[in-house]
This record gives C-alpha cells, sequence and structure tokens, in this order.
C-alpha cells in the first residue's frame, strides 16, 4: 500500500519526499541485513516455524505503528512488516519445493503469487477508503487482525515438517554458500538490478500521476486496482507458458517487455489512459519475469532452498534500498531521469541471466524444466 499511497502518508505525516521514500529504503536494508538470518529459520527449523516466525515479525511491525503513531512509528513499521514478509515467503517456496516437481513448480509457485494481485485489485481500493474515511492509520490494526487469522489457519491446517540442514544459521555461512555458487552469484546480479529497476518507478509513479494528472487518494487507489489487474495476468501468463517455454526465456522476455515499457511512459503525459496502458505492461511484465524466475531460483541450491530464497530476497531488498536513496533526486531532476536510470540497471540484469545456468542440469525449453 506504500508505493500508491505514498503522498497520502508523506502529508500526514508531514515529511518531505526525500524523508519518506528514504524510510521506505530502510525497510528493505532491515530485511537484506537481517533477512537471511531469519528467513534460513526455515531450513534450520523446518518450513512451517519459518513460516510462523515471519508472521509474528510482521504483527509486531503495525502493532508498533498502532501504539506509536509517529513518523519513528511508520518508519520502524515498515521495517518489521517487510522483514516479516522476507522471512515467511522463503519458507514458503521452499515448503513447496520441497513437494513440487520442478517440472511443475512454476505453476505451483504462481498460485501463491495470486496473493499479490489480489491485494492490489480488494487490498489497496480498501485501504484507500479505509485511509480516506478514518486516516492514514487505521489500516494498521486491521492488517493485524489478519494476520493473526492467517496465522491459526496456517498453524492448524498444514503439517509440522523437519529441518532441512543441520548447520546453524549464520549469516557469513549463509554468505559463502551463495558465493561459491555462479548461478547463485548471478541469480543475485540479476535480482539486485531489476529491483533498482523496480523500484525506481514504484517510488515515484504515485507522484507522478499525482502531478501530471491531479489524481486523489481514491482515483490512486483505482489506479492501484488496474496494476493490481496486470500483476494477475502476469501471473495467469507464468501458469500457462512459463514451464513449457523456459524460465531463462520467460526471464529475458519478460525484462525485454518491462523495458519498452518504461521506454513508453514518459511519452503518455497528458493521457491519463495511455499511462495506465504503459503501467499496465510494465507490471505485468515485471511480474511474467520475477515469477517465472522463483522457480528458477528454487533449483540454484537445491540443499539449502530457504537459504537461496533467503539470499533471493535479500538481494531484491538491497536493490530496492539503493534505489530509494536516488529515486527522489531523479524524479527532482526530471521523469526522463528516473527512465534512463531504470533502463540501464534493466540491461544490467538482462545481462546475468547468461550466467544463471542451474548446477545439476541443462535446462532445455520442453523437457528439464
Amino acid at each position: 500500500m506504500v508505493y500508491p499511497f505514498l503522498p497520502a502518508f508523506r502529508d500526514a505525516l508531514g515529511v518531505s519526499v526525500e524523508s519518506i521514500t528514504r524510510a521506505i529504503g530502510y525497510r528493505s536494508l532491515a530485511a537484506a541485513v537481517f533477512g537471511p538470518f531469519f528467513a534460513s529459520q526455515g531450513d534450520t527449523r523446518g518450513r512451517k516455524r519459518g513460516v510462523l516466525l515471519g508472521m509474528a515479525i510482521f504483527l509486531v511491525g503495525v502493532a508498533t505503528v498502532v501504539f506509536w503513531p509517529t513518523f519513528t512509528g511508520f518508519a520502524i513499521a515498515t521495517m518489521l512488516t517487510t522483514l516479516g514478509n522476507a522471512t515467511f515467503v522463503p519458507s514458503m517456496q521452499a515448503y513447496l519445493g520441497d513437494h513440487v516437481p520442478y517440472n511443475r513448480r512454476s505453476f505451483a509457485i504462481t498460485i501463491t503469487e495470486l496473493s499479490w494481485s489480489g491485494a492490489y485489485i480488494i487490498g489497496i481500493p480498501l485501504v484507500g477508503w479505509v485511509i480516506s474515511a478514518y486516516g492514514w492509520l487505521a489500516p494498521f490494526p486491521l492488517f493485524g487482525v489478519l494476520v493473526i487469522a492467517s496465522g491459526i489457519v496456517f498453524y492448524i491446517s498444514v503439517p509440522k515438517d523437519q529441518p532441512h540442514k543441520t548447520r546453524p544459521a549464520n549469516l557469513l555461512q549463509n554468505a559463502r554458500l551463495i558465493v561459491s555458487s555462479p548461478a547463485a552469484v548471478a541469480a543475485v546480479g540479476l535480482t539486485v538490478f531489476t529491483c533498482i529497476a523496480n523500484e525506481f518507478i514504484n517510488l515515484v509513479f504515485g507522484l507522478w500521476m499525482e502531478d501530471s494528472f491531479g489524481l486523489q487518494l481514491a482515483a490512486l487507489g483505482a489506479a492501484a486496482a488496474v496494476l493490481g489487474a496486470a500483476e494477475l495476468s502476469g501471473e495467469g501468463l507464468v501458469a500457462l507458458i512459463t514451464d513449457r517455454l523456459g524460465k531463462r526465456r520467460a526471464i529475458f522476455l519478460g525484462l525485454l517487455v518491462n523495458s519498452l515499457a518504461i521506454a513508453a511512459l514518459p511519452l503518455t503525459a497528458g493521457s491519463l489512459v495511455a499511462a495506465l496502458v504503459c503501467l499496465f505492461f510494465f507490471y505485468i511484465s515485471f511480474e511474467f519475469f520475477i515469477v517465472s524466475a522463483i522457480p528458477l531460483m528454487t533449483e540454484v541450491l537445491p540443499a539449502a532452498r530457504a537459504t537461496m530464497m533467503a539470499g533471493f530476497f535479500t538481494s531484491a531488498s538491497i536493490g530496492r534500498f539503493l534505489a530509494s536513496q536516488f529515486s527522489a533526486m531523479l524524479y527532482l531532476n526530471g521523469f526522463w531521469s528516473v527512465i534512463i536510470a531504470t533502463l540501464i540497471f534493466n540491461l544490467a540484469g538482462i545481462l546475468c541471466i547468461r550466467g544463471l545456468v542451474l548446477p545439476a542440469e541443462q535446462e532445455t525449453p520442453a523437457s528439464a524444466e
């Protein structure tokens, strides 16, 4: 919710664009620094405990801003909720990696990724209404109730599993494990570069749409729902074609379309419909890329899947943090500055794809995947 409603949070908290974008960046930094340790608990203590730990951290985050409704409380809340997500998702995806064959894993992970588009289509307009009716703080207790309900259902319905390695979780060991694998290094580079590019647009598109078209809170929520439809469409495409096309080819195709949508975005000035179309293709292509990449990531280090997925999330968090430090400066220098920087980092990500070769097998489009 932070991205589309960035202007609303900025105004309610009485801070500058630079301050709030950097605060959002600190949440990514927190996930990058602490995420590998917490997420690797899914290897050392079992996937179920890893998922529940992520939910608990998220709950502490929303409680923080409810009881401390200031800019500092907001910043801490975004850090803890992001860290909770970075703990939850690797264990969940590692669980799928344990139970779903690689040649069907894209479809399985796509089912879970529907939650993101569902949140955009249903949740973001709801949040827009809640903020406009009850104020900027109102969504946080609602999130707390939802995560408690989710935790109860998950605890009851998912059987306990066993740890997948005996080595204690250690940040240095995790880093060595990833650095020693050429495919993992390529995966880290791909993720860092593309998440920098994606975050540049994420952080400024709400500001750009407000400045260009004068969109208010409810309209920004409706625009976010359009982007949710794009994410849903991207996930549907992954389910339909990624396993057949080949995951590396799908990754390249997604980044290519994403770059074209980015290049076209500044040309839509004056037309809200054209801008939404470009943003639709930007989000559908990035979702297609990232969801196609996830099943490939689960096979880079099969013996330590949660650790590798933690590395994946750490890389994404580093990229988003770095983008947050420069996005406001770029935007104040003109929207074209943001576009050029985004395209450069997308190109760097594309160059990393060649190194993303699995250690155990060489994929072929039809059979090996």
